[in-house]
């Protein structure tokens, strides 16, 4: 590299002395940030066939068709949808034998004069990773974090370049590719929250796979899936809804945490803005890597395995790299639900009150607990019955230090902190371990832990240790 030579101009640079790359930059928003880099490191030519910029809207629908949302998915996909063919028409014949084509697209809303909107882009790629071979496309969503426009688009244009380089360069390696998309521009200032890949340049990969690299990495707090397991932009899907969240392992998902969300429910319903309960809420399954990161173990197959189990039980899931209760309170704020609560066990409200988790806020325990409870979420307590006397436990009586009880009385009395009801009789105490505990004993009862749903997806796929084929005589339980 030359000395004083930005490493994305470098980059930049390469791309333009490769005479086999060769395509369209169309760009709609926030003005040709990344073309521009292509053209400041020279040699632009042997690159940009064409650059544009549908800055107005009524050119932008006259070139790409009428569009509901400007900055969406929707918009780059028709970009790429127009662009890409116009390159293989003009040029496929002429130089289509030794030509890798693309066309790379973005939409962008950066910080507006005097405005207070999202600050968020769309960008993506449809490239031949070899001559004359079909398009493979690359989509991504990245949220733009610094304070000014001219420092967002600097940074967009630096991912563009990113995504451009990283494709051409990684596309046999789709984690590693991931892994460059921030380079050079940093975790501090961009946000990657939704990825995807399809085409020939990547026949084996996991589009949830990536998903999850994208949080292992740190380039996103959290990934959402839907019902179905499929991952979806968290910003799009939670915004304005209500939000009800169970954190566990579900290692795997057990009846009674599923019970644990329908005792929560009603009185969820209950607390719920005036005029905001005409659809369910959304009920999220959260699963924490904070704990599987200090174990040292996380496995993306495995977490697959348990997000197909919690789709199997009609479940979304958000799988995050937040931590404490605080955080993800925040997370959900600044994805603007309208309510937001968490279902929890009295086990992991004592957890909560423990002041070893927040050694470091110099505000300690009343700094998480202000940061929790100002962000509008409430806690939905579960009882559980004592370990030494099976008396059951409330998140009234359950035991706390004692210069805490204020704190607890405090949120008890308003509402932040609600109990939740269950009969004696069906108060149950068991976990995923426990699940896991009689498959290892070869303990057929394990079934009855688990919904039918969850059963016959962990015998027929051999989960956690489940033989394959099931007892005579019938289906799980």
């Amino acid at each position: 590299m030359k000395p004083g030579f930005d490493p994305t101009a470098e980059r930049a640079l390469a791309i333009n002395l490769d005479g086999s790359i060769y395509g369209t930059f169309a760009e709609i928003g926030a003005g040709q940030e990344v073309a521009r880099w292509f053209f400041a490191a020279g040699g632009a030519s042997g690159t940009v066939a064409k650059t544009m910029s549908a800055y107005d809207m009524t050119v932008s629908d006259a070139i790409y068709g009428k569009a509901s949302r400007y900055v969406s998915l929707e918009r780059v996909r028709e970009m790429l949808d127009h662009e890409y063919p116009l390159v293989i028409q003009r040029l496929g014949a002429a130089r289509g034998a030794r030509t890798r084509f693309f066309a790379f697209a973005d939409s962008a809303a950066a910080r507006a004069y005097g405005g207070s909107g999202e600050c968020h882009a769309w960008l993506g790629l449809r490239f031949q990773h070899a001559c004359n071979a079909e398009p493979s496309d690359i989509l991504l969503h990245t949220r733009l974090l610094d304070a000014t426009a001219v420092d967002q688009q600097d940074a967009l244009g630096r991912l563009g370049v990113n995504l451009l380089h990283a494709a051409y360069n990684h596309h046999g390696a789709p984690l590693k590719m991931l892994g460059t998309l921030l380079d050079h521009v940093g975790r501090a200032r961009l946000e990657i929250d939704w990825v995807a890949v399809e085409g020939p340049a990547f026949p084996d990969a996991d589009n949830r796979l990536l998903a999850l690299e994208l949080v292992r990495i740190g380039d996103t707090p959290a990934m959402l899936f839907d019902a179905h397991g499929t991952p979806v932009l968290a910003a799009e899907a939670l915004r304005h809804h209500r939000v009800l969240v169970e954190r566990g392992r579900f290692a795997p998902v057990t009846r009674q945490n599923l019970e644990l969300l329908d005792r929560a429910r009603p009185a969820f319903a209950a607390d719920a803005p005036p005029g905001t309960t005409a659809t369910p809420a959304l009920e999220v399954m959260e699963i924490t890597m904070h704990n599987l990161r200090s174990e040292g173990t996380i496995d993306g197959r495995d977490l697959c395995d348990r997000i197909d189990l919690l789709s199997a039980v009609g479940k979304a899931v958000l799988v995050s790299d937040l931590g404490p209760f605080h955080r993800l309170a925040a997370y959900l704020a600044a994805r603007k639900v309208t309510q937001a609560g968490m279902v929890i066990g009295v086990p992991l409200l004592r957890e909560l009150f423990d002041e070893r988790h927040y050694e470091d806020l110099s505000g300690g325990i009343l700094e998480a607990f202000g940061r929790l409870f100002t962000q509008g979420l409430r806690l939905y307590v579960h009882p559980a019955r004592g370990a030494d006397d099976g008396a059951v436990v409330t998140a009234t009586i359950v035991a706390l230090p004692a210069h805490l009880e204020h704190l607890r009385q405090h949120l008890l009395v308003n509402d932040l902190i609600q109990p939740l009801d269950c009969p004696e009789d069906a108060l149950r105490s068991y976990g995923s371990d426990e699940v896991r505990a009689r498959i290892a004993a070869g303990d057929p009862s394990w079934r009855e832990l688990v919904s039918p749903a969850v059963a016959e997806l962990m015998v027929s796929r051999g989960l956690f240790g489940v033989g394959r084929e099931l007892p005579a005589g019938g289906a799980a339980r």
